[in-house]
């Protein structure tokens, strides 16, 4: 089913031969810009207006009732709520985990630089809820966020028709768990527009926005400072049409799986992990990077038996056949590693004779899944790691959610007078090398006139 592309003897070109997505999110910007303009304008009513034509849905409210969020938790199975409890308590162990400690760097007598990590005051958490459900992503949003000590945390996820307009009950269930009371029956790109620029129930002009904060009274829904998680497409665009008004973690793609694999690979095994990613979206990617000829075709084979009679079926059919899928034949094992951190994939298992060896090899991806007991399932919900990761190659350079992402390095600097005129001579020399006398006086000002208070 997966189409086979060999590289072996002939130059390796990212560009050219790496199956990739083809996601457009500029064009999906020019789709989302009136969105974006009328719950600027309109506040609540722009937003419900918006679910209703998208989700085919118009809740009585835009915020989940108190009541609604505890019926859930009363009604989720007592099954699920174990595993819930259960992969809520690894992300908790692992997240905290993440907390870096304030530093003080004593540069001399008098001059010092303290570097304190400060929690960002207020997010939004966006759970996606069209092609499937998903409680796990309540999980990796909120958990990494209090691990970082936020105080205001508000979740979005859409509104259900089968539910009478409020968001699915598991999802519900999943934001009691974990204590947050703040969630609202809003998808796409007028819940990420209600998070940049906050919504009341009037009708209000843009030019009073600049005079308001959140403390005033009228927000049903406060901006927020930041906007993590993953979405469509237009989710993806409207995060990066607001980035500047308010920080976002990432412009999420589809989920991607690489495998790197050799000959003592389970092709069974292999197989099942390809179409488990598959079951995301139709775009999901699902690449195998191998030496091992015989493996492609057994994988092919695996996969042509597991597929059939699966929910998803059609989906996972048309994901896998799809160009952001394949199975790249390569020359060895180092090549296999080549290609694997050109890809920067999401999702990345190994399955190799020594799966330590090779991922001690790995620069780039999301996330690393090693040996045959780790397939990315396990990350989806209960590894105790984040599943909100890199996608479209951006793991070359960007890290997965983390308890960092909620947190912003803020220096402080304490010098004193003696301190200042020790550095006093080098900072004239560079101001005046840069043309910024205005500096350099600013500082000599403090040589010939010291204040009253200078500690």
């Amino acid at each position: 089913m997966l189409n086979i592309t060999d590289l072996r003897g002939r130059p390796f070109a990212p560009d050219r031969d790496l199956p990739r997505a083809e996601v457009d999110v500029t064009a999906a910007v020019e789709k989302i810009t009136p969105i974006l303009a009328d719950v600027r304008q309109r506040g609540v009513a722009a937003v419900l207006a918006a679910g209703e034509r998208f989700d085919g849905v118009r809740p009585d409210q835009l915020r989940v009732p108190a009541s609604v969020l505890a019926q859930a938790l009363i009604d989720l199975d007592p099954s699920v709520r174990v595993a819930l409890e259960e992969s809520i308590r690894r992300a908790r162990m692992v997240h905290q985990s993440q907390r870096v400690e304030d530093t003080v760097v004593q540069l001399a007598d008098g001059a010092r630089v303290e570097n304190h990590w400060v929690p960002i005051q207020r997010v939004g958490l966006y759970v996606p809820g069209g092609r499937a459900v998903y409680p796990s992503s309540v999980v990796m949003n909120v958990v990494p966020a209090q691990a970082a000590g936020v105080e205001s945390l508000a979740v979005a996820t859409p509104p259900q028709r089968e539910f009478n307009g409020q968001p699915h009950p598991v999802t519900l269930a999943a934001c009691a768990l974990l204590g947050v009371d703040e969630v609202y029956a809003a998808g796409g790109a007028q819940a990420i527009a209600m998070f940049a620029y906050g919504v009341r129930e009037a009708e209000r002009a843009e030019d009073n926005t600049a005079e308001t904060g959140p403390a005033e009274s009228g927000w049903v829904c406060p901006p927020v400072d930041l906007i993590t998680g993953p979405g469509n497409v237009y989710v993806a665009a409207t995060k990066r049409a607001v980035m500047g008004t308010v920080g976002i973690d990432a412009e999420a793609g589809p989920s991607e799986i690489a495998v790197i694999a050799d000959e003592t690979a389970n092709p069974a095994w292999v197989a099942a992990d390809l179409i488990s990613q598959s079951e995301h979206d139709p775009m999901a990617a699902s690449v195998l990077i191998t030496h091992a000829e015989s493996l492609a075709q057994e994988v092919n084979d695996q996969i042509n038996q597991q597929v059939p009679g699966l929910p998803l079926e059609d989906q996972i059919r048309e994901a896998l056949t799809g160009p952001q899928s394949g199975i790249l034949v390569v020359e060895d094992l180092p090549a296999a590693i080549t290609v694997a951190n050109a890809y920067a994939t999401e999702h990345l298992e190994i399955h190799t004779a020594d799966p330590e060896a090779v991922a001690e090899q790995i620069t780039s991806a999301g996330a690393v899944f090693i040996g045959g007991y780790s397939p990315v399932p396990l990350g989806d919900y209960s590894a105790g790691s984040n599943h909100v990761l890199p996608t479209s190659g951006t793991a070359r350079h960007s890290s997965g959610l983390n308890t960092l992402s909620f947190m912003r390095l803020q220096q402080r600097i304490r010098y004193s007078a003696s301190g200042l005129s020790a550095v006093t001579p080098g900072i004239v020399a560079l101001a005046e090398s840069e043309g910024l006398r205005a500096h350099a006086e600013a500082v000599l000002a403090r040589q010939l006139t010291p204040g009253a208070h200078h500690n």
